[in-house]
C-alpha cells in the first residue's frame, strides 16, 4: 500500500489560518495541540486550535505544493478556497467560542 500524504489548514483562536503538510493528520493535529508543532503554532494566544480543512495526496510532492500554494495566498483567496471546499468559517468560529467557554 502506497503511503499517504496530506495538506491541511488549522484555524486558530486569533482568527488566522495555518497551513501544513503531514503523513498523519491526526497525529500532526495533536502535536500542535501541545505547542510542539510548528513555531506558528506554539504562540498560546493562538489555541485553542481547529482542524478546518484537510486533503489527502498520493505523493508527498503534491502534498507539500498544495501547502506552498496556500501559503503564499492572501487570506481573501485562502477563505475563498476553504469555501470552496464546504468549510464554513462561521462555524469554526461558534465552535471555538464553545471552547474557550469550557476553558
Amino acid at each position: 500500500m502506497a503511503k499517504k500524504y496530506y495538506f491541511y489548514v488549522l484555524y486558530c483562536a486569533d482568527d488566522s489560518l495555518y497551513g501544513g503538510f503531514t503523513d498523519d493528520v491526526q497525529r500532526r493535529f495533536a502535536t500542535h495541540q501541545l505547542y510542539k508543532g510548528a513555531k506558528y503554532t506554539r504562540v498560546r494566544s493562538r489555541h485553542p486550535l481547529q482542524l478546518a480543512y484537510y486533503q489527502e495526496f498520493a505523493s508527498k510532492h503534491d502534498a507539500l505544493s498544495a501547502e506552498y500554494h496556500f501559503k503564499h495566498q492572501q487570506r481573501t483567496r485562502k477563505l475563498a478556497f476553504l469555501r470552496h471546499h464546504g468549510v464554513k468559517l462561521a462555524t469554526l468560529r461558534r465552535q471555538l467560542q464553545k471552547l474557550r467557554a469550557k476553558s
